[in-house]
Protein backbone atom coordinates (compact mmCIF):
# COMPACT_ATOMS: atom_id res chain seq x y z
CA UNK A 1 0.00 0.00 0.00
CA UNK A 2 1.29 3.46 -0.64
CA UNK A 3 1.45 6.63 1.73
CA UNK A 4 -1.14 9.08 0.38
CA UNK A 5 -1.69 12.06 1.50
CA UNK A 6 -3.96 14.96 1.59
CA UNK A 7 -4.17 16.79 -2.02
CA UNK A 8 -2.61 14.05 -3.72
CA UNK A 9 -4.79 12.56 -7.38
CA UNK A 10 -5.21 9.41 -7.46
CA UNK A 11 -7.68 7.28 -9.59
CA UNK A 12 -9.05 3.82 -8.68
CA UNK A 13 -6.95 0.77 -10.14
CA UNK A 14 -9.67 -0.39 -12.47
CA UNK A 15 -9.93 3.33 -14.14
CA UNK A 16 -12.11 6.15 -13.66
CA UNK A 17 -11.86 10.47 -13.02
CA UNK A 18 -8.86 11.95 -11.69
CA UNK A 19 -9.74 12.63 -8.03
CA UNK A 20 -7.83 14.56 -5.10
CA UNK A 21 -7.76 13.34 -2.10
CA UNK A 22 -9.57 15.71 0.80
CA UNK A 23 -8.77 13.80 3.61
CA UNK A 24 -7.75 10.22 5.03
CA UNK A 25 -8.92 8.27 8.12
CA UNK A 26 -10.83 5.62 9.48
CA UNK A 27 -14.35 5.59 8.33
CA UNK A 28 -15.45 2.26 9.27
CA UNK A 29 -18.10 3.85 11.57
CA UNK A 30 -19.72 5.87 8.33
CA UNK A 31 -19.15 3.55 5.43
CA UNK A 32 -17.65 0.34 7.16
CA UNK A 33 -14.13 1.76 5.43
CA UNK A 34 -11.23 1.27 8.39
CA UNK A 35 -8.61 2.40 6.27
CA UNK A 36 -9.94 5.44 3.69
CA UNK A 37 -9.55 8.08 1.27
CA UNK A 38 -12.38 11.08 1.24
CA UNK A 39 -11.85 11.75 -2.32
CA UNK A 40 -13.21 14.46 -4.99
CA UNK A 41 -13.95 15.42 -8.15
CA UNK A 42 -16.28 17.05 -10.49
CA UNK A 43 -18.50 16.14 -13.26
CA UNK A 44 -19.89 19.14 -15.58
CA UNK A 45 -18.72 21.42 -12.71
CA UNK A 46 -20.62 19.60 -10.11
CA UNK A 47 -18.45 18.41 -7.37
CA UNK A 48 -18.92 14.54 -6.18
CA UNK A 49 -17.32 13.33 -2.74
CA UNK A 50 -16.98 9.54 -2.05
CA UNK A 51 -14.80 7.93 0.70
CA UNK A 52 -12.35 4.72 -0.96
CA UNK A 53 -10.21 2.37 0.12
CA UNK A 54 -6.82 3.06 0.36
CA UNK A 55 -6.44 -0.40 -1.36
CA UNK A 56 -8.09 0.33 -4.20
CA UNK A 57 -6.23 3.62 -5.56
CA UNK A 58 -3.45 4.69 -7.33
CA UNK A 59 -1.26 7.49 -7.37
CA UNK A 60 -2.05 9.31 -10.45
CA UNK A 61 0.64 10.51 -13.05
CA UNK A 62 0.45 12.91 -15.66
Amino acid sequence: MRNFKKGDTVMIKSGGPIMTIQDLGDYSLSCGIENGAMCIWFIDQKPMEKVFDLDTLELYES
